[in-house]
């Protein structure tokens, strides 16, 4: 008799667990699907890129800490938010200085960083030394999703 109920009740417990993750699994694939779907194709976009370093007035109180939690390093960018939606975190990128001066030799970025929230169509690249990012200065580029 215990068995029966033991049984009944670890099958009613996976069908709630079941029903329960249902509309949240289909909700992330629905977003996943759509927003992943722009950085397979290898979609490019035109933005204005300024250049950022762990130095305390261009961040938060984490200077060294990415939006997505990793270290900042080598290779991070950071989006404004609109961008985020065609490349979301964890996108790898390449971005290519449509002025000619700096040149990014092939280098693979990743988006692990998020900009301030009035920054629309920006990247900024992350540099080791505050002297750099300012040499940086800014300056048009184009993004493009490795596939």
């Amino acid at each position: 008799m215990f068995t029966n109920l033991k049984k009944t009740l670890a099958a009613s417990a996976l069908v709630l667990a079941s029903a329960a993750t249902l509309p949240m699994q289909a909700s992330a694939q629905q977003v996943t699907g759509d927003t992943y779907a722009a950085a397979r194709t290898g979609r490019s976009v035109i933005a204005r890129a300024t250049a950022y370093s762990s130095h305390a007035a261009q961040t938060d109180s984490t200077p060294n800490i990415t939006a997505t939690g990793t270290r900042t390093r080598p290779g991070v960018i950071a989006l404004s938010r609109d961008l985020l939606r065609v490349f979301p975190y964890g996108t790898r990128v390449t971005l290519q200085d449509l002025s000619g001066r700096y040149n990014f030799a092939g280098r693979v970025f990743i988006v692990e960083d998020t900009m301030a929230a009035r920054k629309v169509n920006s990247v900024d690249v992350w540099m080791p030394s505050y002297g750099q990012a300012i040499g940086f200065g800014a300056r048009q580029v184009r993004i493009t999703a490795l596939r």
